[in-house]
């Protein structure tokens, strides 16, 4: 995720800022525009099979990239759109045991490095041609094989759905203990696929099993909650990529409470204190502190020179999106 943005949106950002934002009703629409879901069968042609090498990880670039040209067109839905409805609460299932937190060590950063955690790593996908990482976490499911990710990790928004997309669980430094579990369903937000609406980056994979095992039987799984109140405390995840990051560790943020976008109010997206870069994007955030509580947004999108990390609202659209990849 890295961070983007010209002196003149800056500008014109702070402006609206000053002018505030309309907050969402507290009633959800019914049938509003984003609650549809984009679905798509990964093909045998289209799965990783062995293509990741290590090489082709090293140099793959992070998705932040796509996050940006989505940010350049600013889509963005109504407040009423994305307002709260009922809240979903859906536990964690066979976490294996915590990270432990550490500090990097290198130029001071807000982010602190993290050792691996089993049901958090990296996402590897093919858009267009080139290669992307993104970061992700196993969710609980169903079907005991979700992921989540930023929605810019698995479809251009607008346009095409990912191939050769993987999932390797608790990296660290070019290890894979987990393996690579390839994708074998990706799903998103309509209003992200037919448009790219920065309002719902957030997307889906279901993978593959490993010798009839789930990857939740193999890392764990954590709970997700949706239509949350706003402005809660989070701690996001992730592997960021840009300087003075390198991409080979997981690190996180904490922050004791988020605030709304004041620079593009449109998005109803959430930031919080955090200067983690490129290839973080899709990483969770979880409420509170702690990587086994409920993950409630993922990271999506940044500003150039200032040290915060925005996530969209996870209401009744992604809990639509979740609950048609999880089951």
């Amino acid at each position: 995720m890295r961070k983007y943005t010209s002196g003149a949106a800056l500008a014109a950002a702070a402006l609206l800022a000053l002018a505030g934002a309309a907050a969402p009703s507290s009633a959800a629409p019914e049938n509003a525009p984003g609650q549809a879901v984009k679905s798509h069968v990964v093909q045998q042609n289209e799965q990783a099979g062995g293509y990741w090498t290590a090489e082709k990880m090293r140099n793959a670039t992070p998705g932040d990239v796509l996050a940006d040209r989505a940010l350049e067109r600013g889509v963005a839905s109504s407040a009423s759109d994305v307002a709260r409805g009922s809240l979903q609460k859906i536990e964690s299932m066979g976490l294996k045991k915590k990270g432990k937190g550490s500090s990097g060590g290198g130029q001071q950063t807000i982010a602190t490095e993290e050792v691996p955690v089993e049901h958090i790593g990296k996402v590897f996908f093919t858009l267009g041609g080139s290669n992307y990482v993104c970061s992700g976490n196993s969710v609980t499911s169903g079907n005991g094989s979700t992921v989540s990710t930023a929605g810019h990790c698995l479809n251009e928004g607008p346009g095409a759905f990912a191939t050769n997309f993987v999932f390797v669980p608790a990296y660290d430094d070019g290890a894979a203990p987990y393996g690579q579990w390839a994708a074998t369903e990706l799903h998103a937000p309509a209003a992200w696929v037919n448009n790219g609406d920065m309002t719902y980056d957030t997307g889906f994979a279901v993978v593959e099993t490993k010798n009839g095992a789930t990857l939740a039987d193999t890392v764990g799984a954590t709970g997700v909650q949706f239509n949350a109140d706003r402005g809660l405390g989070y701690q996001a995840y992730g592997y960021p990529a840009a300087r003075p990051f390198d991409g080979s560790d997981l690190f996180s943020c904490l922050d004791a409470d988020s605030e709304n976008d004041p620079y593009n109010p449109q998005f109803s997206s959430q930031g919080i204190d955090c200067d983690m870069t490129g290839g973080s994007s899709g990483g969770p955030w979880f409420i509170g502190s702690g990587h086994d509580s409920y993950q409630n947004s993922v990271n999506s999108y940044g500003y150039d020179r200032v040290d915060y990390m925005f996530g969209p609202y996870w209401g009744s659209t992604i809990y639509n999106t979740y609950n048609t990849a999880a089951n």
